[in-house]
């Protein structure tokens, strides 16, 4: 699957928003998106053009997808099984998008940014249940305890992330305990608790086309 492995401050001017894919620094003045507010390349700094309802369905779409660091293929399965199940389906989609155990991990402030917690649980510091997962997209479900494994606990990273959770917060799905370095699923994500600046609703229209 492809990556991006480019500079992620200029996904950030693309999109006009903050999507937080450095950590910490996107929290300093040394981040990229508050130096540079305006689009990447050589016309960037030009009198933007107010974007058409396409336009703006495919950025939305594209913001959305950057944020958790996802393909469009699997993006797109994400949307047609979101789509299929019952209630509302921009909803549906932020929800699964949220149960990624990647995301789970980041938002639990193991990581600073969701590429670092794809890595933790790539290379298998990570326990669901007491087992070793490194699938990204696996998707925890409400009781899932998720820790990390004793040896990896002195890993930088880890400390990093947890030092600035206070700050970055813990959705009210998730219940962490920093002593033990684990989380509890409490129940499932509702919308409400996703505080990123997400139209969904764009999404599910360009994609009913």
């Amino acid at each position: 699957m492809a990556r991006y492995i480019g500079p992620v401050c200029r996904l950030c001017r693309r999109e006009d928003t903050k999507l937080f894919l450095k950590g910490e620094r996107c929290y300093t003045d040394k981040c990229g998106f508050e130096r540079r507010s305006y689009p990447p390349g050589q016309h960037g700094q030009e009198h933007k053009r107010k974007p058409s309802n396409y336009g703006e369905q495919l950025r939305e779409k594209q913001k959305v997808k950057r944020i958790y660091g996802i393909a469009e293929q699997q993006f797109r399965g994400y949307y047609h099984r979101a789509a299929r199940m019952k209630g509302i389906t921009g909803e549906n989609l932020l929800s699964l998008l949220e149960r990624r155990l990647d995301n789970v991990v980041y938002r639990l402030g193991f990581s600073t940014n969701h590429s670092g917690s794809r890595q933790l649980v790539r290379h298998g510091h990570v326990l669901v249940n007491g087992s070793r997962i490194n699938i990204p997209s696996y998707l925890v479900k409400a009781g899932d305890k998720i820790s990390i494994r004793e040896k990896s606990s002195k890993i930088n990273r880890v400390a990093e992330g947890l030092l600035g959770v206070d700050k970055r917060g813990v959705p009210n799905w998730l219940v962490l305990d920093k002593e033990s370095f684990s989380g509890v699923v409490s129940g499932m994500p509702a919308r409400e608790d996703n505080t990123m600046p997400i139209r969904e609703q764009l999404i599910v229209e360009l994609y009913s086309k």
